[in-house]
């Protein structure tokens, strides 16, 4: 059972695919703000890339069944203090098996703040365990999740967490078939912002808002400028690959 969050459709009407929050995310974040009157997501400080870090020649070559490889693992995070490195396999979280990006981030995401988790994980075709305590995302990640000024070579500060540039021929991906595209390319998505809790990722592009085309950067600060506090927000967007912190 779920709550019905949005809705694609060709016609503007209300027929078309639905998505939902699963009830029991809607719980959590309810008993938490209730309890603390904040949300928070654990974060052990690893990312990853879904459809690569769950390649099955990659994990075959790693000497691994299933999992999702670490691409990086966050200076000072409690990944680095329980030993785990960019290149491992994780294929476990407190015993139950990691085989897709949610399998590993969902189970750290809602677990307490200060609690541990089991990893078990593969390095250079041995299994191996460590224990890693579960961090408030916003600390793990602190320049991501703090950062309100422009960065450099992005045209345009965040907004909800989004970091958006100008789509470039390079930045396109032929085998999509959106070589047409128009829009703004999502560079990046900070760790537990309003953007990353609608599921929105890195390499993403956001053709319009609130019904307004976007085809720049420019014309996306120019929608975006108009919003105000309250204001529900809708977007069109196509994903193309997500780099995910967890």
């Amino acid at each position: 059972m779920g709550i019905n969050t949005a809705i694609i459709t060709g016609s503007r009407g209300y027929e078309g695919v639905g998505f939902a929050l699963p009830s029991t995310t809607a719980i959590n974040v309810y008993n938490q703000i209730i309890a603390q009157g904040r949300v928070t997501r654990g974060s052990i400080g690893v990312s990853f890339q879904e459809d690569l870090g769950t390649n099955s020649i990659t994990l075959k070559e790693l000497g691994a069944p299933y999992g999702v490889v670490i691409e990086g693992v966050e200076p000072g995070s409690p990944a680095e203090k329980a030993g785990l490195k960019g290149g491992d396999v994780i294929t476990g979280v407190n015993g139950q098996p990691v085989k897709t990006g949610n399998d590993l981030v969902n189970p750290i995401a809602l677990a307490t703040i200060g609690s541990k988790v089991k990893i078990d994980y593969v390095r250079d075709r041995a299994q191996k365990e460590t224990t890693a305590t579960v961090e408030d995302r916003t600390r793990v990640f602190p320049n991501a999740a703090g950062r309100m000024g422009e960065q450099p070579g992005e045209a345009a500060p965040p907004e909800f967490g989004l970091h958006v540039e100008d789509l470039t021929p390079a930045s396109l991906a032929p085998d999509r078939h959106i070589e047409s595209m128009k829009g703004v390319l999502v560079s990046e998505v900070d760790p537990a912002s309003f953007a990353d809790d609608l599921g929105f990722g890195r390499g993403d592009v956001i053709a319009e808002v609130n019904r307004q085309s976007v085809s720049n950067v420019e014309e996306y600060r120019k929608v975006i400028s108009t919003l105000k506090p309250g204001t529900n927000v809708s977007s069109k967007s196509s994903a193309r690959w997500t780099r995910t912190a967890c």
